[in-house]
């Protein structure tokens, strides 16, 4: 099976699921990267969003 993630057809605004599986890391090393992270991150109450362009800035080691 192919577990290759197209960037293309993710949202403008990730989730720490979605960085989970892109990373392929466990649940509470994803909200461990959301309490000090090297990219943008919003936070509603309890609710995280990352965008998807920072995000992929960071990951691809863009400055």
């Amino acid at each position: 099976m192919d577990n290759q993630i197209n960037r293309d057809e993710l949202p403008e605004a990730l989730t720490p699921k979605d960085i989970q599986q892109i990373l392929g890391i466990g649940r509470r090393q994803t909200y461990e990267l959301m309490e000090d992270p090297p990219f943008h991150v919003v936070k509603v109450g309890k609710i995280y969003k990352i965008s998807k362009r920072a995000f992929f800035k960071w990951f691809d080691g863009d400055s």
